[in-house]
């Protein structure tokens, strides 16, 4: 008996040990409260550049601000003009006014023909609204769906509006953009470009005098591809060492004709 008492005592003993080195919670420690979440629905709201784009009117109204909350940001255009009462408005109510900048550069380029077969569509599709954002006259020469069709015929459409100068320019999308720069330089006056990176897109323009630029779907992305035809179209030929060797592959051309 005397040997289970000490046997308990020395259990005690370490039991006691083991708690007072368990170490014991801060309750002085600062609690932890959950970071803020921003709903999926909610981050196009945070961040905007502005709160409603009005840029595509001359004259902004007291009507065209209902609804605008106190410190809201309104997008207008460079040429705005204001009635007395919508001037008023925004005074009272703060509202911040971003204008829209002309976006399209220098260049002399303003229409464009473009068109696609059906593996360059829905990059057609895309492009055409970035360009009209970009103020470019565009002329669309189709496809218009993924239905399977024949390269040569859109491409000899839009090679024919630029050799016959109906547009400036002339923009083809296929799956590589090989055979509608092959199609598009049997028509007369065209040099056509197959580029897939700016760099190529601004030396076609510059250094050749191309007008019409194609562009494979299945060689670029559509962000690419927005930069290879903003970079295309922002670039003239201008120096005279480049209108010379230009003038020579117009001349090559001419020995041809019948």
């Amino acid at each position: 008996m005397a040997e289970n008492k000490e046997t308990r005592e020395r259990v005690r003993a370490l039991v006691k040990e083991v708690l007072a080195n368990v170490p014991v919670e801060d309750k002085t420690s600062t609690e932890s409260f959950p970071k803020l979440v921003v709903v999926n629905s909610l981050k196009d709201e945070i961040g905007k550049e502005f709160d409603r784009d009005e840029s595509a009117k001359s004259l902004i109204t007291e009507d065209d601000l209902r609804g605008l909350d106190a410190g809201a940001k309104l997008r207008v255009s460079e040429n705005t003009k204001f009635t007395p009462l919508a001037s008023d408005l925004i005074r009272e109510k703060r509202i911040e006014l971003i204008k829209k900048t002309e976006r399209r550069s220098s260049s002399k380029v303003t229409s464009v023909a473009l068109a696609s077969d059906h593996g360059g569509f829905e990059f057609k599709e895309l492009l055409k609204n970035f360009l009209s954002d970009l103020d470019f006259q565009v002329r669309d020469f189709g496809t218009n769906s993924t239905d399977a069709v024949d390269y040569p015929d859109f491409a000899h459409a839009v090679a024919k509006a630029v050799s016959e100068k109906s547009v400036d320019v002339g923009i083809i999308i296929d799956g590589a953009g090989i055979g509608s720069a092959m199609t598009a330089n049997k028509v007369p006056n065209v040099r056509a470009a197959a580029c897939y990176s700016v760099a190529l897109a601004k030396n076609s323009r510059e250094h050749n005098g191309a007008n019409v630029l194609t562009l494979g779907s299945g060689q670029n992305t559509f962000n690419e591809i927005k930069e290879i035809a903003r970079a295309w179209l922002s670039t003239d030929l201008t120096e005279d060492r480049h209108k010379k060797r230009v003038g020579k592959i117009d001349a090559i051309e001419r020995q041809y004709k019948r």
